[in-house]
């Protein structure tokens, strides 16, 4: 891949997605990517911002916005002070572009509609290390997005999970 890459990182401030966002800024993000953070909601149908957003999600929010948990709070997010801490160095540290999309609905569809919106080159994820029995009820984000997603899609698995 060359420059000016849009990166996207599945991000809802677990410790695994954590875990693929610090493996993204130290093995993958360069100088010219735009760093996209897609956040997904559960869709709970009592909030008015559904209604709105549901098919499309949030606007684009700059990093210069997100960066300050209000931000994050409006769209009824509880963000993580690692996580801002993190983007914050990158952003002094590299030229990038780092931007917030937040969805609101089933996260397996949603990130892979974010795949294609976004037109990303690549897409990091963390693994939450279901077991294969809990995989089959419960299903697994992971699995369905590495199926389903229209770029190359890299699992980070939680090194202290094993």
């Amino acid at each position: 891949m060359g420059k000016d890459r849009s990166i996207g990182v599945a991000l809802d401030f677990s410790k695994g997605s954590k875990v693929a966002l610090k493996w993204a800024i130290n093995n993958l993000l360069e100088s010219g990517d735009t760093l996209y953070i897609i956040h997904v909601k559960p869709s709970l149908g009592n909030e008015s911002r559904n209604v709105i957003w549901s098919a499309s999600g949030s606007p684009l929010i700059p990093f210069s916005e997100f960066k300050e948990p209000a931000v994050w709070q409006g769209y009824g997010v509880n963000t993580d002070a690692e996580v801002l801490e993190l983007l914050h160095d990158l952003s002094n540290r590299l030229e990038l572009n780092i931007v917030g999309k937040i969805y609101w609905g089933d996260a397996r569809d949603k990130i892979c509609g974010a795949v294609d919106e976004l037109k990303l080159s690549a897409l990091v994820m963390g693994s939450r290390g279901l077991g294969s029995i809990q995989r089959v009820f419960l299903g697994s984000v992971t699995s369905f997005v590495i199926e389903h997603a229209t770029c190359p899609v890299t699992v980070v698995k939680d090194p202290s999970s094993s």
